[in-house]
């Protein structure tokens, strides 16, 4: 009788520890990384629940986490610095991820930076796409040709006779996504030569995805999801460029300098009036279904979503997040804390 007893008491522990837990998991971009283990850390030091585990992934691989399934094996909450794409909200139905609601935390610019050493550096829109591109337009403007272009003169006369080298993120990032769209994309779709090369193309998607195909000859350099390591490799080579969130670029101010980009400087002002170019905003993604199961979901949504943290002086401003414009934010907060679901058709818009 007592061994009856004791299996069904441990049958009922295993059965808990299978079907709760206090520790939430998070995955997803490095940029957004910072912020969330920031939130992370303060819901440890001033609640009852533990610290959660944030993993840096890069958007893309958090994304495929994240939609896995829905058991609790998989991540509660996934970051990115760029919006979930339709592909990977459909992934997320197919396998069970049904209740979603997206949070959107505030704005970051993508950082053209370089070591501090170095004289200022300003680049247009266009010429940093075709530093970057694995096709440029031929001299003729008739043709797409294999990009040839090694230096920064080999651009535009007026660039310096430096070597282009470039230290980016990898195909998993958020910020490549970001930095393809409003850079590459941004430039190439205005370009005849696209247009007429790619017009039989039915959808956007499609076609914008060919406006994005960056050089693998060794000029543009995948850096791994870490930016702390382009931001040591930056130190080391004095000729190159790092392409990483503009909170990491604020946290090595003594080290680097953030290039201009259509004469814009990377600043707080100009990345939340959209005056610098290639400014996007961040988010994250709960699977709502893991709240009843993971409790301490809430208290960190709520805390992550509250003004201490991404408000005009929150917490958060302190390493590198712009914030969104108040009556945004609150609106926001009302949607994320009453778990909106995501819907396909919001995507879409």
């Amino acid at each position: 009788m007592k061994k009856t007893t004791l299996a069904l008491l441990a049958s009922a522990a295993l059965t808990v520890s299978l079907s709760a837990r206090d520790q939430i998991k998070i995955v997803g971009s490095s940029t957004v990384y910072p912020f969330s283990s920031a939130v992370a850390e303060e819901l440890g030091a001033t609640t009852k629940y533990p610290t959660p585990v944030v993993e840096s992934t890069g958007s893309g691989g958090g994304m495929k986490l994240f939609c896995a399934g829905n058991d609790l094996n998989t991540p509660d909450i996934t970051n990115a610095s760029r919006r979930m794409k339709t592909k990977e909200f459909t992934l997320c139905e197919k396998n069970g991820v049904t209740d979603i609601t997206e949070s959107v935390i505030g704005y970051d610019g993508i950082a053209f930076a370089q070591d501090k050493s170095n004289s200022a550096f300003n680049v247009t829109r266009e010429q940093l796409a075709l530093a970057v591109a694995a096709e440029v337009p031929s001299k003729d403007g008739k043709s797409l040709i294999a990009n040839p272009y090694k230096k920064w003169s080999d651009i535009d006369a007026s660039l310096p006779n430096r070597e282009i080298i470039v230290y980016g993120p990898p195909k998993s990032s958020g910020t490549r996504d970001a930095f393809e769209e409003l850079v590459m994309q941004h430039v190439f779709k205005k370009m005849a030569v696209y247009t007429d090369l790619y017009k039989a193309d039915k959808t956007a998607n499609k076609k914008y995805k060919k406006y994005s195909v960056i050089r693998t000859d060794g000029v543009y350099v995948p850096s791994g999801e870490n930016d702390n390591i382009i931001v040591q490799k930056l130190t080391k080579n004095k000729e190159a460029f790092g392409i990483f969130g503009f909170s990491f670029l604020e946290e090595n101010e003594d080290k680097l300098s953030g290039s201009t980009i259509n004469g814009i400087a990377p600043t707080p002002d100009n990345i939340s009036s959209a005056k610098y170019p290639v400014s996007r905003s961040l988010f994250f993604y709960t699977k709502n279904s893991h709240k009843k199961d993971v409790p301490a979901m809430n208290k960190y949504i709520e805390m992550f979503m509250s003004e201490n943290m991404i408000g005009n002086n929150g917490i958060l401003t302190e390493i590198g997040l712009i914030p969104l414009p108040g009556s945004e934010r609150t609106a926001i907060r009302k949607a994320v804390l009453e778990g909106k679901k995501l819907t396909l058709d919001a995507l879409k818009h």
